[in-house]
């Protein structure tokens, strides 16, 4: 069992910036396929961010060049740099991770507010 728990989730002006941590407990951490979505009311679900075992990323186009997607193998964490947030961003998000032959395994989500 892979448990994910996200933080640093808050309110921000716009342009700002903030970074959310996501730490991973059960499995081999490094082997997991990580990932960030985010859902923002009336919205579907939306992969913002991955990053591959193989250190590989993908990015939503609405996100690349603002956000970033890293993790510390040493520390069991994965975590999302996001910089000159627009309210657009405001969104629950959610960290997630996949271990190989696994199933898709989510944290409890945590709210990120853009907004003056």
């Amino acid at each position: 069992q892979v448990r994910l728990v996200e933080s640093g989730g808050g309110l921000v002006q716009p342009g700002g910036s903030l970074t959310l941590s996501c730490a991973v407990s059960g499995g081999i951490f490094s082997l997991n396929l990580m990932g960030w979505y985010r859902q923002a009311p009336g919205k579907q679900r939306e992969l913002v961010a991955s990053m591959h075992s193989g250190g590989n990323t993908d990015y939503a186009d609405s996100v690349k060049g603002r956000f970033t997607i890293s993790r510390d193998n040493a520390k069991n964490t994965a975590y999302l740099q996001m910089n000159s947030l627009k309210p657009e961003d405001t969104a629950v998000y959610y960290c997630s991770a996949r271990p190989p032959a696994g199933s898709l395994n989510w944290g409890q989500g945590t709210q990120v507010t853009v907004s003056s």
